[in-house]
């Protein structure tokens, strides 16, 4: 869901969280070990990736339909033969990777200006990369995929006001951001598998995330709670892809260690 640049070393500052861009090495430079990226089958453990976040937060919501893709087989024919795949499994590989390039962007724009500045280039990359590999997979199997549109904070009010006008600093501006593009992400990629995700459960999930994560809410009802313990595991997401691919990623950690705090914080009492 995310791509990194090559950003030199910065001082850490209250809006620059400890353990990112401190002075010393720079960070890892993801970008250039994703440019190898180039074909379907480069991107089977990245799919796989996405396709066990989603079936992850279906079956632990208990939502239909998650068994009506088989997740090994089209890894391995997206990994070995991709013009196997069928419609229906090549439909769920170009959601996710549509889904993935479109995320950056949009979630950039909710994070501070100095993260933005640094990651809009390999973002605007990485979406283009995505997309030609999805559309490649999708017309290979004459399936129909489509990106979602992700939620800025222009198109977003919070209790009325701005959507950042209540919040400050990287992690609150990150897991703002991630509550609610997390949830558009997996409504559309979990639609384009087949699995049934209650409409007003989404509509509760972004009306009450929106609050407690960037407004005057004090608690997320429990169900949504549950939900948003579930989609937090991105963490997830992100180990599977920084050890598949070796990219020992400095800023890749760091979103972990944010998302995996807060889905542990959501399943504590």
């Amino acid at each position: 869901m995310g791509w990194e640049s090559a950003t030199p070393a910065a001082p850490a500052t209250a809006d620059r969280p400890n353990g990112y861009l401190d002075a010393g090495p720079p960070i890892g430079i993801t970008v250039l070990r994703l440019l190898r990226l180039t074909t379907p089958a480069d991107f089977a453990a990245w799919y796989a990736a996405g396709r066990a976040y989603t079936t992850g937060v279906a079956e632990g919501m208990g939502f239909s339909g998650v068994d009506a893709l088989d997740d090994d087989r089209i890894a391995r024919r997206l990994r070995t033969t991709p013009d196997e795949l069928t419609p229906a499994e090549a439909r769920s590989v170009a959601a996710t990777l549509l889904a993935d390039g479109a995320f950056s962007e949009p979630y950039c724009e909710w994070l501070p200006t100095w993260y933005e500045l640094a990651l809009i280039a390999p973002v605007r990359y990485g979406d283009w990369r995505l997309r030609r590999v999805a559309g490649a997979v999708a017309e290979r199997a004459s399936a129909t995929a489509t990106a979602p549109r992700f939620s800025r904070p222009t198109d977003v009010r919070i209790d009325g006001a701005p959507a950042l006008s209540r919040v400050s600093g990287f992690r609150e501006r990150f897991l703002l951001a991630d509550s609610l593009l997390h949830l558009e992400w997996f409504d559309h990629v979990a639609a384009a598998d087949g699995i049934e995700v209650p409409d007003g459960l989404v509509a509760r999930t972004r009306e009450e995330s929106l609050s407690y994560y960037g407004g005057e809410r004090d608690r997320l009802s429990p169900e949504v709670r549950r939900f948003q313990r579930h989609l937090f595991a991105d963490d997830r997401w992100v180990s599977r892809v920084d050890e598949a691919y070796g990219l020992d990623s400095a800023l890749f950690g760091l979103w972990e260690r944010l998302l995996r705090d807060e889905r542990r914080r959501l399943g504590g009492d």
